[in-house]
Formats: C-alpha cells, sequence, structure tokens
C-alpha cells in the first residue's frame, strides 16, 4: 500500500481528484485530497490574505496530524511552485514529489515570474479589472487547459473557483539542497501540451529527474484518470532508475 497525497492546482479542489482517488482507493492505497484555503468547497475562506504560505500551511499540517509518512506528495499545475518549501519543512515525510504538469519556481521566484511574460500581463490586467486581489475563474480556462469532452466541461467548468493573486506573487522561499534530497518526477502531458510548461519538463530532464508523458490535456486527473492513476502506481512500486522519456518505467 502506498500513501498518495494528491494536491489539485489553481481554480481546483480536492474534487478534481475524485476519479483518481476511487482508482487508487480500490488499489488499497491511501490517499488524501486536500482542498487548499480558498478553493473548492473551501471557497468561503478565499480573501484578500490567502497566499502561498497559506497553502504550504494548509498541506504540512496535513501532513503532521494525519503523521503521514514516506507520502507521493503529487502536485499538479500551480501547486508545483510549493514542492521546495514543502521539501523543506516536511521531507522526512515525503517518498518523492512528482511534478504533475506543473510549474517549478526556484527560491525567491513566484508563480508570476515564471510564467510567460504575456500570460503574467494578461492575469495582471484581468485582476486589475476587478476588485484587485483575485483571478477571476471562467470557463474559458478549460479552453487552455485541453477539456473538450462537453460532459466534462459541464460538470467542470461551475466548479472552478476565482484563484488568489498572492498565491500568484508570493514569492517562494527554500534551500533547494531540501528538494535536491528527495526523489524528484516530471510528467508532461501532451494532447495538446501548454507551451507555458515546456521550460520545465526541460528542467527536469536535464536535471536528470525521471520524466514521464501521458497523452491528454492539462487536467490529466480529469481527462484521463485511469491512465494517471495507473501511472502513479508505477511510479510508487517502480525504484528510482534514472530518467525515462517515454511515459513508461524501465523494465
Amino acid at each position: 500500500m502506498a500513501t498518495f497525497v494528491l494536491v489539485h492546482g489553481a481554480m481546483h479542489g480536492g474534487w478534481a481528484w475524485r476519479e483518481v482517488r476511487a482508482r487508487l482507493q480500490r488499489a488499497g492505497h491511501l490517499v488524501f485530497t486536500p482542498t487548499l484555503t480558498g478553493q473548492g468547497e473551501r471557497r468561503g475562506s478565499l480573501t484578500p490574505d490567502v497566499g502561498v504560505e497559506t497553502h504550504l500551511a494548509d498541506l504540512t499540517e496535513l501532513l503532521w496530524f494525519e503523521d503521514l509518512r514516506e507520502v507521493h506528495l503529487v502536485l499538479h499545475s500551480y501547486a508545483g511552485i510549493l514542492a521546495g518549501p514543502l521539501a523543506q519543512r516536511a521531507g522526512d515525510r515525503l517518498a518523492g514529489v512528482v511534478f504533475l504538469g506543473s510549474f517549478l519556481a526556484g527560491p525567491g521566484q513566484s508563480l508570476l515570474d515564471v510564467e510567460p511574460a504575456a500570460t503574467a500581463a494578461r492575469y495582471r490586467r484581468e485582476v486589475a479589472a476587478g476588485d484587485g486581489w483575485r483571478l477571476p475563474a471562467s470557463p474559458a480556462f478549460l479552453d487552455l487547459w485541453g477539456v473538450t469532452d462537453p460532459g466534462l466541461r459541464a460538470w467542470a467548468g461551475p466548479r472552478l473557483t476565482d484563484f488568489p493573486f498572492r498565491c500568484q506573487t508570493d514569492p517562494v522561499a527554500y534551500d533547494p539542497a531540501a528538494l535536491d534530497r528527495i526523489r524528484t518526477v516530471y510528467v508532461r502531458h501532451t494532447g495538446p501540451p501548454l507551451e507555458s510548461l515546456t521550460r520545465f519538463h526541460e528542467q527536469a530532464l536535464a536535471a536528470g529527474w525521471e520524466t514521464y508523458d501521458l497523452h491528454c490535456g492539462h487536467d490529466m486527473m480529469l481527462a484521463a484518470p485511469q491512465a494517471t492513476a495507473d501511472l502513479l502506481v508505477r511510479i510508487a512500486e517502480d525504484p528510482p532508475a534514472g530518467p525515462h522519456r517515454d511515459g513508461h518505467p524501465s523494465a
């Protein structure tokens, strides 16, 4: 039995992992799908004060209160920028970190720092046009994320939640050595890819991380729950054996 903590990205919630969670649990694994403050069913807690530190506290508190060990921490999209600080604060509880179509941020960088400049500028304009502290959720993001199935769009679209702007502008602070000590895996999506993530996959390859591909859109847990669950199990069950570029562990 493996222990998974599956962390959603911006505008999502624990709900996004429903189908992946069910498959992992049926296979006998222990699975936690926390909803970060201000997102999903916790949207009532969304305030201008919610930032990166708030979400780091959400996850470190979960790991401590549940006394979780040997955790396979799976970070989707925005949640990838939390990896370094989490490795520093709770690395002794982690078996590894899986970056699932994730952004990567070095010490002192924020999410907007690692977004393409044009995207960061657009988000700043959209936030400024509203109340100045949150990025409005919109079904248009489903187009960006490659969610094309009409039924899935109808189900997921209304569940997207405004995203606190501080989570885009707060820099992360950590010692890179903390992350270097932990097994790191990067999963790229290819059907379609998200151009803003290309550089992070390249960084993972250059660093010698294990890498895998899933042929689906950005919301892998929604578009391909079985393939996502199967890959997470393979990662948890197989010992690290160097980088993999075709989405399949070495025999």
